[in-house]
């Protein structure tokens, strides 16, 4: 009866502490609010118009022109850009490339996805897609992974005909992320996210206020940026350490015996 007490509780255990992990490995992507959304793009870094993930930004522009925005990913994300640009009726062939950068402005490389494709004359429409790698809370500096931070999207056509410069185009663009957990966890993370101003509102927290209205991007994801020390591992550590202690019990209740022996000599 002792031993099944045991296992019945180390069941319980189980199955309480397996919960929340398991709803911390589902998507998870910002609540789409599209009366907020951006209706316009930057044509630079500096200007790269800003929304969150889950929104769909559009923008009008022409064929030729860079089209910049910028969105907030955290640590553990893996970030997926879709973008769709309409074309007139009338035009030659376009290819249409997307390209993410991080907030170094280094170019992050996709996983898969089509990340450029060619609208042949006639085409209504040409789509868009990019996965990211998974961000990681921190990395060594000689690495290119991506950290938690702004990142950059920009869209235009390469290799645009002389005919087709300054066509009229509309796009799309929506960023949605899949929260990876804690197998993407890494024993560090950044002081601060590379977001473009952290520096001057770090500096502004020890000095005065008024060089806050400095700081360049206000975005940062829904529940704001993760201290980089948390993540779902933690949970199965702990079963991990329950289930060998549980293990430990067990193990004695089966082989201590039914106590100590008697120290009456034989055939006394």
């Amino acid at each position: 009866m002792r031993l099944t007490r045991v296992l019945s509780a180390a069941v319980l255990l189980l199955g309480l502490a397996a919960a929340p992990a398991a709803a911390d490995s589902s998507p998870s992507a910002s609540p789409s609010r599209d009366g907020d959304a951006p209706t316009t793009a930057g044509t630079s870094f500096r200007t790269a118009t800003e929304f969150e993930q889950g929104q769909v930004a559009t923008a009008n522009g022409a064929a030729g022109d860079y089209l910049y925005w910028s969105f907030p990913a955290d640590a553990e994300q893996r970030p997926t850009v879709k973008a769709t640009v309409k074309l007139p009726e009338t035009h030659a062939a376009q290819t249409w490339r997307v390209d993410v950068y991080d907030g170094l402005r280094r170019r992050q490389a996709c996983q898969w996805g089509a990340q450029a494709r060619t609208a042949d004359a006639g085409t209504s429409a040409v789509e868009l897609a990019c996965v990211l790698r998974t961000v990681r809370a921190w990395t060594e500096p000689w690495a290119n992974d991506p950290l938690p931070g702004t990142y950059y999207v920009r869209l235009t056509a390469v290799n645009v005909p002389t005919s087709d410069l300054g066509v009229p185009v509309s796009a799309e663009v929506r960023v949605d992320s899949k929260d990876i957990g804690g197998a993407a966890a890494v024993d560090g993370s950044l002081a601060e996210p590379l977001v473009p101003g952290i520096a001057v509102t770090s500096g502004a927290d020890q000095g005065d206020e008024d060089d806050k209205s400095a700081v360049l991007s206000a975005i940062e994801p829904e529940d704001g940026w993760s201290s980089g020390w948390w993540s779902d591992r933690w949970v199965w550590s702990g079963i991990g350490a329950v289930l060998a202690a549980l293990a430990g019990i067990g193990g004695y209740a089966l082989t201590r015996g039914s106590g100590r022996p008697s120290r009456v000599p034989p055939g006394a």
